[in-house]
């Protein structure tokens, strides 16, 4: 009976172990005060999900979630896309950061831009 349970007791730890090794430490929910347009800024949260070197995920802002896209990790680094549709065009934000513990120092671009905002996201 002794032996079962500890076999059993062993097994769950290696469940835990993997999925602890299996997360990246970039997976999760990040939250930064990113600069607007009026020079104000606006909270704004980001899920990612680390698959190998890609990266999906969502931010979410005052308006709806938006997907990103070409996400990818190497690294440290990681880069993504998001595009906005509206009234006035299609623009698209090219986001790039370093890893750094539980913050991620970002550098955002538009398109057609030359001006970066900097911003620092911090896990959740």
């Amino acid at each position: 009976m002794r032996i079962t349970l500890l076999l059993c007791a062993l097994a769950l730890l290696g469940l835990f172990v993997t999925s602890a090794i299996a997360q990246s430490p970039v997976d999760g929910k990040w939250i930064a005060q990113v600069p607007g347009r009026d020079g104000q800024t606006r909270e704004t949260t980001f899920t990612f999900k680390a698959d190998g070197a890609k990266l999906t995920g969502t931010v979410s802002g005052r308006q709806a979630d938006r997907p990103i896209s070409d996400g990818k990790i190497e690294g440290n680094n990681l880069s993504f896309n998001l595009v906005y549709s509206g009234g006035g065009g299609e623009m698209k934000f090219t986001y790039t950061g370093v890893l750094s513990g539980n913050e991620i120092k970002f550098k955002r671009t538009r398109e057609g831009s030359d001006t970066a905002q900097e911003f620092t996201a911090k896990k959740q």
